[in-house]
This record gives structure tokens, C-alpha cells and sequence, in this order.
């Protein structure tokens, strides 16, 4: 097909000088009138805090309080134990769940489906109310104990949060077991590994860098989810707070104190997941072109 660009073309576009027009920024008019009521509405809601009838003396005071760092402490401990454990369990039923055997694969869907359709605060408490409908827990010839003994504050809230969890970390387990190549299956069986064996040495180090971002948003949601076992008296930091306000009648000041524990938290948490995240993501992260 001929060229039907007119000849000197090129050359007449080449003569324009650049110089004689002059560069005119878009102005984002609704973006600038957003900033200003943002920042506006923020000033009139921090001028309210700190004008507001709050004694900020008393968050000073009781923010390392004994009992407060003692709830801190116990909801740091129920946040690890709770998230190990339902990591593991995650594992487990993430496995079965992608089993060929009908019976394990229906087990690992109705753990999910009931413990992610049901209430979490309704978990804990039938945790906490066990007693009600088994008195003892027993196998004959061995032990025999008195469940109200056993099902302690702490002991349902461990059981509550982690059986939980344990629902919603197997779906994210499963997700990234089915984002590591079906050829990485193949390739393990075809040398002989066993399933077991090849989901430990081949298959969950790949998954990993799918694995890790959600179960670290999971671990720094578990700190605060804590929070819920305040309600079957279980001492952690919501609970021991909620303690003091109820004897000082301070009910402002020891939420910041409890909230201002939580961000501590969850802010350190947040820089652990990072790392993390760098370090299972080696040899994948994107490079700017």
C-alpha cells in the first residue's frame, strides 16, 4: 500500500518549536476540596479529644499500670498459643480437604462450615459452658475429670479461638497449596515421595509466599480478637481494663489505655509480617521495569 503521508511531512513537525507553548497542570479541584474538609473534620475531632472531659493525667497513670501490663501479657500469650494451634489445625483439615477420600474431604467441610458460619463470641461460650451438657470427661479405666474443673476461663478461650481459627486458616492454607504447580505433585510422586513427605519438602515451602500475607493479617486480627474472651472473664487486656473502670468509673481513659496497648501491639506485629513477607518472597518479587 503506498505511502499517503504528504511529503515534508516530517520535516514541517520537526520545525515546531516546543518553546512557544506553554505547560498548563490539571488542577483536581474536587481532590483539593476533599483534603480541606478532611483536614478540617480532623482538627475539630483531635480539638474535641484533647478539650473533651477526659483525664489524659489517668492514661499516663494507669497506662503500665500492673494490672494492665498483666492483661497485656495474657492477651500476647492467648494470641500465640491460639494462632499456633490454629495454624495447625489449618494444615490439617486444609489436607483433608484436598483429600480424594470422601469421608476425610466431608469431615474438613463441615469444620468449616460450622465454625466460620457460627459467631465466634457463641463459640466461647459454649467452650465456657461445657460443663452444662458433659459434666465429666472421662474414658473409662483411664481419667475421669469434672469438665467445670477443666473448662477454666483460659482453657475455653483457647479452645474458642483457635478451633476458630483454625476454619479460616484452612482455607488459606488450601489456597496456596493450589497455587503451587500441579507438576511440582507429579515430580515428587514420579521420585518416590510419599504425599505426606512431598507436601513438607516440595509443596508448603512453595506455598509459603501465598500462605504467609494472609495468616500474618490473621495473627495481628487474633491480638485484638482476644479482646472477645473478655466475655467468659478470661484476664486479658479489654477484661483487666474494663476491671478498673468499673471501680474508678474512668471509662474513657482506660479504653485509650487499652486501645493505645493494642496499637503497640498490632504496629510491631505489622513490621514482623514485612519481613517475613520479603523473606519467603525471594526470588518472586516483582522487578520495576
Amino acid at each position: 500500500m503506498p505511502n499517503l503521508r504528504p511529503q515534508g511531512a516530517e520535516s514541517k513537525s520537526s520545525d515546531i518549536d516546543l518553546s512557544e507553548f506553554q505547560y498548563v497542570p490539571q488542577r483536581y479541584y474536587g481532590r483539593i476540596v476533599a483534603s480541606v474538609v478532611i483536614l478540617v473534620l480532623l482538627a475539630l475531632l483531635i480539638n474535641a479529644f484533647a478539650h473533651g472531659k477526659i483525664e489524659w493525667r489517668f492514661v499516663g497513670q494507669f497506662f503500665t499500670a500492673k494490672a494492665i501490663l498483666t492483661g497485656l501479657g495474657n492477651t500476647i500469650v492467648m494470641s500465640i498459643l491460639a494462632m499456633a494451634l490454629g495454624v495447625i489445625f489449618g494444615v490439617i483439615i486444609a489436607v483433608m480437604r484436598m483429600s480424594s477420600n470422601p469421608v476425610l474431604s466431608s469431615v474438613a467441610v463441615g469444620y468449616t462450615w460450622i465454625f466460620r458460619g457460627t459467631p465466634l463470641i457463641l463459640q466461647l461460650l459454649l467452650w465456657f459452658n461445657l460443663a452444662l451438657i458433659f459434666p465429666t470427661i472421662a474414658i473409662p479405666g483411664l481419667f475421669s475429670f469434672q469438665t467445670v474443673d477443666i473448662m477454666t476461663p483460659f482453657t475455653a478461650a483457647l479452645l474458642g479461638l483457635s478451633i476458630n481459627q483454625g476454619a479460616y486458616t484452612s482455607e488459606v492454607v488450601r489456597a496456596g497449596l493450589i497455587s503451587v504447580d500441579l507438576g511440582q505433585y507429579e515430580a515428587a510422586k514420579s521420585i518416590g515421595m510419599t504425599r505426606i513427605h512431598a507436601l513438607r519438602r516440595i509443596i508448603l515451602p512453595q506455598a509459603m509466599r501465598v500462605i504467609i500475607p494472609p495468616i500474618g493479617n490473621e495473627f495481628i486480627s487474633m491480638v485484638k480478637t482476644t479482646s472477645l474472651a473478655s466475655m467468659i472473664q478470661y484476664s486479658e487486656l479489654l477484661y483487666n481494663a474494663q476491671t478498673i473502670y468499673f471501680a474508678n468509673a474512668r471509662v474513657m481513659e482506660l479504653l485509650f489505655v487499652a486501645g493505645i496497648w493494642y496499637l503497640v501491639v498490632v504496629t510491631l506485629l505489622s513490621f514482623g509480617q514485612n519481613r517475613l513477607e520479603r523473606y519467603f518472597g525471594r526470588g518472586t518479587r516483582r522487578r520495576n521495569s
